[in-house]
């Protein structure tokens, strides 16, 4: 088998330009490691999914370098090994993975700690996706990705019920425009049929009849009823709240250094804050999980990067829409995209993407005019009707974490034992992680941790409902209660001071603008905080006990104000002048 994986590479490599180069392939088992050096990021890239899609390959290692447009430098923060804590699991990473596995592993009589190198949870690919919860529809029969998927679509609508989370089912519709594409239609309908996926072709009058706003001309489409919407970062919040809750820590602002063993297994997680004492460690770290999983030893996988724009437009331009995505089939084309397409979030906002392209650099999340008028000129034509460019109100992009056989890698780490691999959750992460975080859990007990319920966990959390939503009486009689509920401070989204105070306060508090913004939406309406920014900011630093100086929209570095007016120097010399 190795002779003949190796030569089979080599061929691929022959036919994509790449024989040129000094490429080194080694395969063990399955697992392919490639090294060497090529011109450019993209050609690294092309390497790995050559290698990620042969039928028998089950992990790439990819090594090789490019002389132009590779990954930046990484200079991690000096480690501190000074004993702060211990626990029975340490979770490195507070997407909606990694607390969603805190949530569950907190139902047991386990101490839990979750490290998350940001200011907030959800600060990753969890608040910079669509939001939706996919059927399973596109995804490879029989893959991890496919089975995670359908099982977290299956428990989705009971976490958000308990977690009191937005959760609406919408439906998807993947079409085709030209007639001669409609077989594709009929391809994708059986790969739904044999992951046991609810599907239905249907022609453009029943189409029109579900989303009168679409494109006419379309030809027919798949509808996936179980597919559904909700909101990423307002779920991972209430993952981890309902953690804590019930005893989990969160270090937020805490970066893993090193990971040290004792006897081939997990001794202690060191971080620049410093260090933890823990049997067992889940590597939930996203685009940074294959890092994590240096620490413990020879790479087992590769993380590349994969970018998404995304286009939110005014909740007002959603009159005459249904609540209904739409897609545009080109998995079958392109394995490497869903494709993506229209859709309305929970709060009301058309939304269009996400786009997928390759990029070098994990905290890519730039968003150029030309990545927008990409994502513009192709889900335009879904709805024509549709006055794009003068209803977006902001528009922002996240990084993929995908693996090169661009399959989920959850399995225990080959060379340290207590440490379980969580990585190369791409989309359809956000559906799957209730169902991951029940595979998790069946692996740590086959890794020796006893799993004893408590019988005081509690899994219900109860959000506050937004004040704008509540009856004229019920407002009043809250005013009365508490005056900070009359003063607006967000006009667009009519959120008051008494929610911003709340959002401080709250299990995991809001520690910067941004974490304010994801738990209240003050500044995510059509003015995008123009208004509000100078009237949250000082209720954040008043409730923090902060200069407003050291007020920071996502964290270190990140500082919404240099100085006093009257400090500034130059101020000081026109005086002078």
């Amino acid at each position: 088998m190795s002779k003949d994986l190796v030569t089979l590479l080599r061929e691929l490599f022959a036919e994509n330009g790449l024989d040129k180069y000094e490429l080194e392939i080694f395969e063990e088992q399955g697992q392919i490691r490639l090294s060497g050096t090529v011109d450019r990021w993209e050609q690294v890239v092309l390497a790995g999914h050559l290698a990620g899609g042969l039928r028998d390959v089950r992990g790439v290692v990819n090594e090789i370098a490019a002389a132009e447009g590779g990954p930046p430098p990484y200079e991690a923060p000096p480690g501190d090994p000074t004993v702060i804590g211990k626990a029975d699991v340490v979770i490195i990473g507070a997407g909606v993975v990694g607390a969603a596995i805190a949530r569950e592993l907190s139902r047991f009589k386990l101490d839990i700690v979750v490290l998350e190198k940001e200011s907030d949870v959800a600060c990753g690919a969890s608040k910079a996706n669509n939001g939706m919860v996919h059927s399973g529809l596109v995804q490879e029969p029989g893959s991890l990705r496919s089975t995670l998927n359908v099982r977290g679509n299956e428990l989705f609508e009971g976490v958000c019920r308990e977690l009191d989370v937005p959760f609406h089912r919408c439906n998807l519709a993947v079409v085709v425009f030209n007639e001669e594409e409609l077989f594709l239609l009929e391809l994708l309908k059986a790969r739904g049929e044999m992951s046991g996926i609810p599907v239905e072709l249907i022609g453009p009058e029943k189409l029109a009849s579900l989303e009168p706003a679409l494109n006419t001309a379309i030809k027919g489409a798949v509808l996936a009823p179980t597919t559904a919407m909700t909101c990423p970062y307002k779920l991972t919040i209430a993952y981890a709240e309902n953690a804590i809750a019930n005893g989990a820590r969160f270090y937020l602002n805490t970066e893993v250094t090193a990971l040290e063993q004792q006897n081939g297994s997990i001794y202690k997680v060191v971080t620049n804050r410093g260090s933890f004492l823990t049997r067992y460690c889940i590597n939930a770290a996203g685009v940074y999980a294959g890092r994590i999983a240096e620490m413990a030893g020879p790479p087992e996988f590769t993380i590349h990067p994969r970018k998404g724009e995304l286009i939110i437009f005014d909740r007002e331009s959603a009159a005459g829409h249904a609540v209904m995505a739409t897609g545009i089939l080109e998995m079958i084309r392109d394995p490497h995209t869903k494709g993506g397409g229209t859709m309305i979030t929970v709060d009301g906002n058309p939304e269009w993407g996400p786009s997928a392209f390759e990029v070098s650099d994990p905290e890519d999340t730039s968003v150029t005019r030309e990545g927008l008028e990409r994502i513009i000129a192709k889900f335009g034509p879904l709805m024509p009707g549709f006055d794009a460019r003068s209803a977006i109100i902001t528009y922002f992009a996240g990084v993929r974490a995908a693996t090169y056989t661009e399959d989920f890698h959850i399995a225990p780490s080959r060379h340290l034992k207590g440490l379980i691999h969580v990585a190369g959750i791409q989309s359809p992460g956000l559906a799957a992680a209730p169902a991951i975080a029940e595979l998790v859990l069946q692996i740590l007990a086959g890794e020796g941790l006893a799993l004893e319920e408590k019988a005081e966990f509690n899994p219900r959390r109860r959000e506050n409902p937004p004040f704008s939503s509540l009856s004229l009486q019920e407002q009043n009689r809250l005013i009365r209660e508490d005056p900070r509920y009359g003063h607006v401070v967000c006009r667009c989204e009519h959120v008051t001071e008494r929610e911003i105070v709340d959002a401080l306060h709250r299990p995991l508090p809001a520690l910067t603008l941004d974490a304010v913004k994801r738990r209240t939406r003050a500044g995510m309406g059509r003015c995008q905080g123009s208004f509000c920014l100078p009237r949250v900011a000082p209720i954040i630093a008043r409730e923090l006990g902060l200069p407003l100086e050291k007020l920071t929209k996502s964290g270190p570095g990140s500082e919404l104000f240099s100085r006093r007016t009257k400090e500034s120097p130059h101020r000081k010399e026109a005086f002078l002048s």
